[in-house]
């Protein structure tokens, strides 16, 4: 298994990100290519070799025309830009994740809507080539996890557009929500929120550095230097030996005793088609022997607040618990058999190399078994005898 770990000590940045994954080995060539992709122009990319603070690392630079004016944008305006380009699906899914984010975080911290949100430096076309050109090299590398260390946001405070605010900076800490993050002795802002934005839609957990062989390692420097520290970001890729995995994910609780039970139904739709990792309900007795339902939910930790703004918005509840839980998980693979009734996908799940669990595709059998007028069983059935002699 490939795995990506950004080693985050000194905090980061959009352009530390791409200038550690450009110095791992990601060419800057194919990443100029890739940009040509957005049609946008007024600018030119760089990876320059540099010495920040006594280590070799490369630094990132995003080369502005001044004689090409470059407007302020809303999410819309880039939501366009990327859906016009040539990106692959899964770069303009990722980009678009990020943006979404960072929209949210902005409507949440000045008590707007994501489409109001006026992006102001995050909108502008430095910001934007630093996050799609970290997108690209992530998909260039392929990792199948991608890790953070906890991230550090840093001390004192930060001018901003609006005055003085402490660190981290309003929108950076929503971002951050679910995230661990770590204390530094260094001053200023660490994190910028296109770190946070880029950091906490790509990375599947936060932890120490995994069990792996490393083979690749790159190191990207940010603009000022550092005082107790080098102000550089370090990745790490390579390949893990274990065979099942484990990641970071968010528990989320509500207790529901008046709310009738189409609601509760139309909620578990709402949260499964947002794609949350799994929803439901289990009956309990509350107070007054009132009899009511725990709705539970799992997700990504980057995805909480739009979780919790669909229980809010299709619940009467007025409190929802959360807390940070550890899974560990089997390594999964599909694997396709041939069935009197059609292909059949078989998910198979690997613990240590030895094939634990095997289990047909539900949504295969059901549409197989509609198709062919046959019972769901006759097609499981006949699914787990052709997978048995493989």
């Amino acid at each position: 298994m490939k795995v990506l770990y950004f080693d985050c000590f000194n905090g980061a940045a959009g352009d530390m990100l791409a200038g550690a994954l450009i110095d791992s080995g990601v060419p800057i060539e194919q990443i100029r290519t890739e940009l040509k992709a957005l049609n946008i122009s007024g600018y030119t990319v760089e990876a320059e070799s540099i010495r920040k603070q006594g280590f070799a690392a490369t630094k990132f630079h995003v080369h502005m025309d001044a004689t090409e004016d470059q407007p302020h944008r809303h999410l819309h305006h880039i939501e366009k830009i990327i859906a016009d380009s040539t990106l692959s699906d899964a770069v303009c899914k990722r980009v678009i994740q990020v943006f979404e984010r960072l929209a949210d975080a902005e409507a949440a911290a000045h008590g707007t809507t994501r489409d109001k949100v006026h992006f102001h430096e995050v909108g502008a076309i430095d910001a934007i080539v630093d996050i799609v050109s970290v997108c690209l090299a992530v998909e260039i590398i392929a990792p199948q996890r991608i890790v953070s260390s906890h991230l550090p946001v840093g001390s004192g405070t930060v001018k901003c557009e609006h005055g003085i605010m402490p660190v981290p900076a309003p929108a950076t800490a929503i971002l951050l929500k679910g995230v661990p993050i770590q204390q530094t002795d260094e001053t200023g802002e660490l994190l910028t929120p296109t770190a946070a934005a880029l950091l906490t839609t790509l990375c599947d957990e936060f932890g120490p550095l995994p069990s792996m062989s490393i083979e690749q390692i790159g190191l990207g420097a940010g603009t000022r230097d550092g005082k107790t520290r080098p102000n550089i970001l370090r990745v790490l890729t390579g390949t893990s030996a274990e065979q099942s995995t484990t990641d970071t994910v968010t528990v989320l609780e509500a207790n529901l005793d008046d709310a009738p039970g189409e609601w509760v139904g139309h909620c578990l739709n709402r949260l499964l088609d947002a794609g949350v990792l799994d929803a439901y309900t289990v009956p309990i007795y509350m107070k007054k022997g009132r009899p009511g339902v725990i709705l539970s939910v799992i997700c990504e930790p980057k995805d909480r607040r739009l979780v919790e703004d669909i229980i809010f918005k299709e619940t009467s509840t007025f409190g929802i618990r959360h807390r940070l839980m550890q899974r560990s998980k089997l390594r999964r693979e599909h694997k396709t058999v041939e069935t009197p009734f059609g292909p059949i996908r078989i998910k198979v799940g690997y613990r240590d190399g030895d094939a634990l669990s095997a289990t047909p595709e539900y949504e295969d059998c059901a549409a197989a078994a509609k198709k062919h007028d046959v019972a769901l069983r006759e097609v499981t059935n006949a699914a787990m005898t052709a997978y048995a002699p493989s």
